[in-house]
């Protein structure tokens, strides 16, 4: 098993950028593929992106494509979610998931078997 940190999260205007990392200790981070999902007060856990054990492969929400980058570096067991041109329909606690490697659903979350703490982004208007 593998646990999950979450940080960088915080208040930012809107158009401004932010950048969470994901830190997996426990178990090598590149037996995983990993994930983004945010909640908002009132609402459902929502797919953002996710990322294959490689890095080869990466899938987003359309409400964040072309906004967001995830990325992965497996040599420091971190994961990366690029945030720009943020607006105030982003603010939710954001969390990182992350599940064994073979054929899976990305946007799925119950394909994940692990999960971070959550951090909370915040974006004014």
């Amino acid at each position: 098993q593998v646990h999950l940190v979450e940080s960088g999260g915080g208040l930012v205007q809107a158009g401004g950028s932010l950048r969470l990392s994901c830190a997996a200790s426990g178990r090598t981070f590149s037996n995983y593929h990993a994930g983004w999902f945010r909640q908002a007060p009132g609402k459902e856990r929502e797919f953002v992106a996710a990322i294959t054990w490689d890095g080869g492969s990466t899938f987003y929400a359309d409400s964040v494509k072309g906004r967001f980058t995830i990325s992965r570096d497996n040599a420091k067991n971190t994961m990366y979610l690029h945030m720009n041109s943020l607006n105030p329909e982003d603010t939710a606690v954001h969390y990182c998931a992350a599940r064994s490697r073979g054929n899976w659903a990305p946007q799925s979350p119950t394909e994940y078997d692990y999960w971070g703490q959550g951090t909370q982004v915040t974006v004014s208007s």
